[in-house]
């Protein structure tokens, strides 16, 4: 008996100080655990896809729903309630409208230009269910842009949406030339060309088209095309193919979401986040989502109460707005538990903590083309991911040193590049392999290639450049530090510096264009910014400018400032200097070279005087 009563003790010793241990230790360890155990499920799932040749993708998946849970509401939008019956219904409609009218067939490209509205779903899915692969545009994209869509992903038909019709009368013509049919979401249109899609609805018949068109058996077809800005200037078409899909969708449900949950969704559907986690994941889930068509800070949260919504999607932008909303006594009067997003600030996301409650902020990392994702399911401050060994045994990715002078990865004497340690700042770059592929842009093998390295630790690997500085502390915890290279963030969108340099100086009294993206105080992201030289015999003309930016930049790509040079500095290897430019700002009182500034009511760009600066500097002046 003593015997057993020692073992028994020993026994009780050794689980509490393995408890206490992991405790110390490994505190997350359980977290990680179950979370890693819900990924590597889902990957095996998604690899019986594989052996069987038979992929259930998030169409199949929403058609599953329709049927199983028919009356439940799938979409509440501007106070209506469309049902799962209701968007199954309308897209067949559509779908049979594209036979038979736009006659359409299974593997073409559509492009589609909406803003959020239930239709914007049921175009989208009535378009699959015919085979037809969709580009989502980018409802800010101007004239050059829209034509280079087109041309890149191989659309020969545009469907836009009643309330953009008009954004078309400057391009209608050149579409038309490309030999583009254009189809709108109303009964009848002005223009002669511009075809109609709501007067055929009511006749076409609401059962499904048969699933053969839609039907496939590989993972890798592409469903959908987004596009994303990039180095080579004009927007890129990232493929979307059903791998991406899927294992989009099932992202609200990592993190631990229910069909119970009431999911609010205010970004944009042309990009990912909105349409492949937001729609994607309320469909795996059969939930219910709250479609905004634009986001509201005052609207926000009397939203969340009338709908009971329990989870809500963000950009970082969108946190700060709604903390910058006048305090109310019913701030933490709500049923919101969890937010998924990305771009949120450690100051925001304290006060967002302290004003609304403690809410689970979510943070994803991952771009639209990308081949790698980190998930914040902890929930911890500042923090856009987590790894471990495990992920690391999944997910071959690596933080290499980078010269920020030279705007380069830093390279030995054999030329391969260098990893950093803990805690050391560093270029994320995600190795490309069976797990992980990438399926790079539409239109030219050369755009691909661009976000690819080769030979990086040894001959043959091939990793995805994600242009991004990263570093990781010993925890395991993900940290965002910078963007490199010529693209950086504004407004929640990706500016591609080349294009609004190749914009820019088409304008005759300008010569050379930099440009880049400076830090603001309270503001999420970079302003964009150019420094300029002139032509010779010319003046700066801020009026000429800004009607020539107003004109062929979308708002959030307007360089908000202009730098006048006399001289460009440039690297060793011939780029165009940045920097110094980006670590030098705007301040008017430390920079010698003439400033300029934005102003919407003055039409024009105007000198930025010291009282200027320090309105923007206060929020004062609004941007």
């Amino acid at each position: 008996m003593t015997s057993f009563l020692g073992w028994l003790s020993a026994l009780v010793a050794g689980v509490f100080s393995a408890h206490v241990l992991q405790k110390l230790c490994f505190p997350f360890f359980w977290r990680d655990l179950v979370f890693l155990l819900r990924v590597i499920r889902y990957g095996v799932r998604l690899e019986l896809f594989k052996l069987t040749s038979s992929v259930c993708t998030v169409l199949d998946r929403f058609t599953q729903q329709a049927q199983r849970i028919p009356n439940k509401p799938f979409v509440i939008y501007d106070g209506g309630v469309h049902t799962y019956r209701d968007i199954e219904q309308r897209s067949n409609r559509l779908a049979n409208v594209f036979l038979e009218k736009v006659h359409l067939r299974k593997g073409d490209c559509v492009a589609l230009l909406m803003s959020n509205e239930p239709d914007f779903l049921c175009v989208w899915f009535g378009l699959a269910k015919v085979g037809c692969s969709v580009a989502f545009l980018n409802t800010n994209i101007k004239s050059k842009s829209l034509i280079h869509c087109f041309n890149c992903c191989g659309a020969k038909t545009l469907i836009v949406g009643s309330d953009l019709a008009e954004c078309l009368d400057g391009v209608l013509t050149s579409l038309l030339e490309d030999n583009i049919q254009v189809w709108t979401m109303k009964s009848q249109s002005e223009h002669t060309h511009m075809h109609t899609l709501l007067d055929k609805l009511d006749a076409a018949s609401d059962q499904p088209v048969p699933a053969a068109l839609h039907a496939t058996t590989s993972l890798k077809s592409p469903t959908l095309y987004i596009f994303t800005s990039g180095t080579t200037g004009l927007p890129k078409a990232a493929v979307i193919t059903h791998l991406q899909s899927l294992k989009a969708a099932a992202g609200l449900w990592a993190f631990g979401a229910t069909e119970d949950d009431v999911v609010y969704i205010p970004l944009p559907l042309y990009h990912s986040a909105a349409s492949l986690i937001g729609i994607g994941g309320t469909i795996h889930l059969g939930a219910t989502c709250i479609l905004k068509k634009k986001f509201s800070a005052s609207q926000f949260w009397n939203d969340c109460r009338t709908h009971n919504v329990t989870i809500f999607q963000y950009i970082g932008e969108l946190c700060r707005y709604l903390c910058n909303q006048p305090k109310t006594e019913v701030d933490k009067v709500h049923k919101v538990r969890m937010g998924v997003g990305n771009g949120l600030r450690q100051d925001v996301w304290r006060e967002f903590h302290s004003r609304f409650g403690n809410i689970k902020m979510c943070e994803v990392y991952g771009s639209t083309e990308g081949n790698l994702c980190f998930m914040n399911h902890i929930g911890k401050i500042g923090t856009v991911g987590r790894s471990n060994f495990f992920y690391r045994l999944l997910f071959k990715y690596d933080l290499v040193k980078y010269d920020m002078v030279k705007d380069e990865p830093v390279r030995d004497q054999y030329g391969f590049c260098q990893p950093v340690q803990n805690g050391e700042t560093g270029l994320l770059l995600s190795r490309v392999g069976i797990l992980s592929p990438f399926f790079g842009y539409a239109g030219s093998k050369q755009l691909t290639e661009t976000k690819l390295m080769r030979n990086v630790f040894v001959k043959g690997d091939t990793y995805f450049n994600t242009g991004d500085l990263m570093a990781e502390d010993q925890g395991g915890f993900i940290c965002f530090r910078d963007r490199v290279g010529d693209t950086f963030r504004w407004k929640g969108e990706n500016v591609a510096t080349t294009e609004v340099t190749e914009t820019l100086g088409l304008v005759d009294f300008i010569q050379e264009v930099n440009v880049y993206g400076v830090e603001i105080p309270g503001h999420e992201g970079r302003a964009g910014m150019a420094a300029i030289i002139l032509r010779p015999g010319l003046v700066f003309d801020g009026k000429k400018l800004f009607e020539h930016a107003m004109r062929d930049l979308p708002a959030y790509a307007r360089p908000l400032f202009i730098r006048l040079q006399e001289v460009m500095e440039m690297t060793s290897t011939f780029k165009q200097q940045k920097f110094q430019l980006v670590q030098s700002g705007f301040n008017p009182s430390t920079i010698s070279d003439p400033l300029f500034v934005l102003d919407y009511q003055q039409k024009s760009y105007i000198p930025l005087t010291d009282l200027i600066y320090q309105s923007i500097i206060t929020g004062e002046r609004k941007l």
